[in-house]
């Protein structure tokens, strides 16, 4: 069997079922006794339930030919032995299969009926009191609502998913909610498309120039264009796009601007002569960003305690201590680290920035400052700590961020800060407005700040550029490492870098025993074919590097050289099919253990147990990890992400990607062994310095680039920045006041 197909049946029998997303494997028994096996998000399923289901026959390796259903039209049971069915299955609290029976035999074919519309008739029935009957049928209005949401979803062919999201969010009256506001499911919560909304919208009987269309219009502007690293948008281009989104006039986007400014839904400042529309929560994060540095910043202005004023006599006898001779301008980061309340450190590679932090770390130390090691990401933090010899955590972590009512909700805040007189921050490059704005709510104002980073990598996935405003305000002591040490300037990785990062194509002569290496493919096939041999046998063989020790790094996701096409080469070279292996067919990706994969959105939902036995939630965009187990139905799937462990069920694989090649954009904060770096042809955005530079600095040990020399040059050349619109750098210039003149 293949292609799409429709089966009309009653489940039979539920086999397995999520009942925190609604992810179901049932057996349909269709009206001619043919038993189907059915997979999909299909909530409260039970046995003598009628389901028209539409989908894909798919073929699994244990359970054979199924159905995996994209849509799914739902029928409650109208007969008497269907209706007892479905009660014995115990979908209903409080209805067991005696009591399905009783009622049953006292109702017939009207149970349903009486379950959503009488329930005071239930008390009738043997051994059902009045509050008991008001529970059955509270839960089965539940169940109702559930199916009726579900249909119109079905109907609409968005995903089936999003009915568990809606009701824990609405409740009972989810689907009113959604009638009345269609645009809802356009929220960055939900993510459907706009276009797909607008359409559904406008069948639905919405009027083409509804003022509920046109503030959708502008709501979904300023939240895809987070996407792109804006903080807001210009009033001018904010109209502007709009307008192009619905095809309206310009004066009804206007006017809906204007009421969205009116309830507080938009903020609208004047920021350095622009006229700037702010989605609200962004908005404040800026200001509260601004004004709480200044409070950080005045708060060590006001005092200097006494160890501060020994700064040289510790300095000196830290460098004895670690053995080292800090640099002028490494002396003068740990000397700020002490004396002020935030401190900027910046610096490209071998320039030593770890040398530097160790000595701040060493100076807070001799101060009595409890200090904080954090990072945007595990594998950053990981690395710092390895580096530091201490725990480093990842940023959310320390603040104990959990997911509540489809938000994020950090624990530590202004009620309850870190217990921390000083917090040290790595990568700062990726650290967005809102994830800064929740960090310094969980500092007290007393607390030392220092920021590590380098700003000439590609700035953060979210929006803002918080490290370059912060450099680029002269508002924050800033200390700018140039100086390339001795021992690094021998890394031809490092020499590579800082030629890269002044315009300049690196050496390509490849030299004996340098950890930098050029090999020039202009064919695509032949690129990736050259990266399968790098990676499964030439490196492990030549250099002692295993293939689990080598990322390839690619600027793009597109075409014969991108991630996509790349994974599908490795996969088949490192990790083929074997008698030994479990696989999970997912649409056109292959799942199999041993592979090495990368969640590719945030889902904050996800189950974790550390090694240490600690568990908790969350696996987040750009965690790599490995598929450990896939159990022998192929439904659920164990995935090891460095120390935890997570069970994904098959549904959630459409979050998972193959990892043996990511972007650069995805490698940031993280370090590897080897890098395998393709460079060739790509769409203009991803043919830039950041980009090249970034993906050379991702190599500790070896770097390999793959590619056109020609295209190398034209990225080290091409130093065009995407702009973002951000407000932070005004600000804080300018104390957080209106611009004057």
């Amino acid at each position: 069997m293949n292609g799409r197909c429709t089966i009309d049946g009653t489940i039979q029998h539920v086999i397995f079922q999520n009942e925190e997303n609604g992810y179901t494997v049932l057996r349909l028994v269709t009206g001619d006794g043919e038993a189907v096996t059915v997979v999909g998000t299909i909530p409260c399923a039970a046995p003598g339930e009628n389901l028209i289901v539409t989908g894909q026959w798919v073929s699994h390796p244990v359970h054979g030919e199924q159905v995996q259903a994209d849509q799914v039209e739902r029928h409650m049971p109208t007969t008497e032995n269907e209706i007892l069915d479905y009660l014995s299955s115990g979908i209903i609290k409080g209805v067991g299969p005696a009591t399905a029976d009783r009622l049953v035999q006292m109702f017939g074919v009207h149970t349903l009926a009486v379950l959503e519309d009488e329930p005071e008739e239930l008390a009738k029935v043997k051994g059902i009191t009045p509050k008991r009957a008001r529970e059955i049928c509270e839960s089965y209005r539940y169940l109702t609502g559930m199916r009726r949401l579900l249909e119109f979803l079905s109907l609409n062919d968005l995903p089936l998913s999003l009915a568990l999201q809606l009701y824990r969010r609405y409740g009972a009256g989810a689907l009113e909610t959604l009638k009345a506001n269609p645009y809802m499911l356009v929220d960055e919560i939900y993510g459907v498309d706009f276009a797909v909304m607008d359409e559904i919208a406008l069948s639905m009987g919405m009027a083409g120039d509804s003022g509920r269309r046109m503030e959708a219009a502008v709501l979904f502007e300023l939240s895809h264009n987070l996407n792109n690293g804006h903080v807001f948008l210009p009033r001018d281009k904010l109209i502007g796009a709009a307008v192009q989104l619905i095809d309206c006039p310009a004066d009804l986007i206007e006017a809906a601007l204007d009421n969205l400014i009116s309830r507080g839904n938009v903020k609208c400042e004047r920021v350095a002569k622009v006229e700037a529309c702010y989605l609200r929560r962004l908005y404040e994060a800026e200001i509260y960003v601004t004004e709480k540095l200044q409070r950080m910043m005045q708060c060590h202005a006001d005092r200097l305690d006494y160890v501060a004023n020994r700064v040289d006599q510790i300095l000196e006898q830290i460098e004895e201590e670690q053995q080292v001779t800090y640099a002028p301008a490494q002396r003068r980061a740990v000397e700020l680290a002490a004396r002020q309340g935030v401190v900027l450190l910046t610096g490209g590679p071998g320039t030593g920035k770890t040398t530097s932090v160790r000595g701040i770390l060493a100076m807070l130390d001799r101060m009595g400052c409890t200090t904080l090691l954090m990072a945007p990401t595990g594998r950053a933090a990981k690395r710092l700590g390895e580096l530091c010899g201490r725990e480093a955590q990842t940023v959310h972590r320390a603040l104990g961020m959990i997911w509540k009512e489809d938000a994020v909700v950090f624990q530590k805040n202004e009620k309850e800060p870190l217990q921390a007189e000083a917090v040290i921050v790595d990568e700062m490059s990726m650290v967005d407005l809102p994830l800064m704005s929740a960090l310094l709510a969980a500092v007290k104002d007393s607390c030392r700040l220092v920021m590590v980073g380098d700003p000439d990598q590609l700035p953060s996935v979210g929006p803002g550029n918080v490290f370059g405003d912060l450099i680029r305000s002269g508002r924050v002591e800033t200390v700018s490492l140039t100086e390339i040490f001795r021992q690094a300037e021998a890394s031809a990785i490092v020499r590579a870098a800082h030629a890269v990062n002044q315009g300049a194509l690196p050496e390509l002569r490849n030299q004996p025993n340098s950890d930098f290496f050029f090999m020039r493919r202009r064919d695509p096939l032949a690129a990736v074919d050259l990266v399968v041999e790098l990676c499964g046998t030439r490196l492990p063989q030549n250099m002692g590097i295993e293939s689990g020790q080598i990322q390839v790094l690619c600027p793009t996701r597109r075409g014969e050289w991108g991630t996509w096409a790349m994974n599908r080469a490795l996969q088949a070279a490192l990790n083929p099919p074997g008698p030994e292996k479990r696989q999970k067919i997912w649409g056109e990706a292959v799942f199999r253990t041993g592979d090495r994969v990368m969640q590719v959105r945030n889902n904050y939902d996800v189950l974790w147990t550390r090694n240490d036995g600690v568990t908790g939630s969350g696996i987040f965009n750009g965690d790599v990890g490995v598929v450990e187990d896939i159990e022998p139905g192929g439904e659920l799937l164990t995935i090891r992400f460095d120390d935890r462990t997570a069970v994904y069920t098959a549904d959630m694989l459409s979050e998972l990607e193959l990892a043996y090649a990511v972007t650069v954009h995805k490698s940031q904060g993280s370090e590897y062994r080897a890098v395998v770096l393709t460079a060739l042809p790509a769409a203009p955005a991803l043919m830039v310095r950041g980009v090249l530079y970034t993906g050379i600095t991702r190599a500790r040990e070896l770097l390999v680039v793959v590619g056109d020399d020609a295209a190398l040059g034209r990225m080290a050349e091409n130093d065009r920045q995407q702009r973002r619109y951000s407000g932070l750098r005004w600000r804080l210039r300018n104390s957080g006041k209106d611009e004057k003149g």
